[in-house]
């Protein structure tokens, strides 16, 4: 790795956010894009692939609209140090997740290629750069995400890591770790996964926090998937009750949610789709 530091006028010490997201311009179809904020402009980046040494990966809780995002941030130190951001629930992401699960050693080299496939979905491709071989593993849609992101931080876990204080723009500054000011701990996808869909659908917190007691664990991330899935089904039929008879949400939920997250569509924007639908059905449940 080169550290030579290159002295005279340059650009700030900033990180290089490339945005996970499938473009396309004049019949050319792009991967990633670079964002500026104070054009509000999307610059595409016609190299797909990036080549450099993996030292972070982490969760960032964007707000986007007024609505929670969550997003994974992977750190990655080439010749600047670039952050590759994606959607928690995007194939990007989980075809990234997959793959660095099952990579033995950070200290090599990895090549993280943006793969834009059908619509609007970007998959991941990780390769070792040493080597020139693709690291594989099978696709796996029901896998353990939050468990795989612990599994590689902890391999992660002696490499360079880097504090970025964002501003109300949203540029990203360098920071020195402080031992006296330690970093917050990421929030765990399933507990936001329980605040987003609360949020979208208006649920009262204290039946989340009654239904938890219930389970005797204080956080749904306490909880095996298949029992925040239900969680999940449950907070979205309660919101439905007064829109549509049980048999019309049960069936449009099994379609739009989960055939959609099924297909790549993340979790939170088939749930907003099918709250869509289902507000535009003519007859409530109430008169039929």
């Amino acid at each position: 790795m080169n550290t030579e530091i290159k002295l005279g006028l340059g650009n700030p010490p900033l990180p290089v956010y490339l945005y996970v997201k499938k473009l396309e311009i004049n019949g050319q179809v792009y991967g990633w894009y670079n964002f500026d904020v104070a054009l509000d402009k999307q610059t595409p980046i016609p190299q797909r692939a990036l080549t450099g040494y993996i030292s972070e990966i982490q969760l960032t809780d964007k707000d986007y609209k007024g609505k929670d995002n969550l997003k994974l941030d992977i750190f990655i130190l080439a010749d600047e140090l670039y952050v590759v951001r994606s959607g928690i629930e995007t194939n990007f992401t989980k075809s990234f997740l997959l793959a660095a699960s099952v990579v033995e050693d950070f200290s090599r080299p990895v090549t993280i290629v943006a793969n834009p496939g059908e619509e609007n979905v970007v998959f991941c491709a990780l390769y070792d750069a040493l080597a020139k071989t693709k690291i594989r593993r099978d696709w796996d849609a029901n896998a353990d995400w939050a468990g795989l992101i612990q599994q590689i931080q902890s391999k992660l876990s002696t490499s360079p890591k880097y504090n970025l204080d964002e501003d109300e723009n949203d540029n990203a500054v360098l920071q020195t770790p402080s031992p006296s000011k330690p970093k917050p701990a990421a929030v765990h996808p399933q507990d936001l996964r329980i605040k987003q869909v609360r949020t979208l659908t208006n649920y009262p917190v204290d039946l989340i926090k009654e239904w938890l007691q219930f389970q005797n664990v204080s956080f749904p991330s306490e909880l095996p998937v298949s029992v925040v899935d239900k969680l999940v089904r449950d907070i979205c039929f309660a919101w439905a009750a007064d829109k549509v008879d049980s048999n019309t949400a049960t069936s449009s939920y099994q379609q739009q949610v989960l055939g959609a997250v099924a297909n790549g569509t993340p979790e939170i924007e088939a749930i907003r789709q099918w709250m869509n639908y289902v507000a535009g059905l003519k007859t409530p449940a109430a008169i039929r």
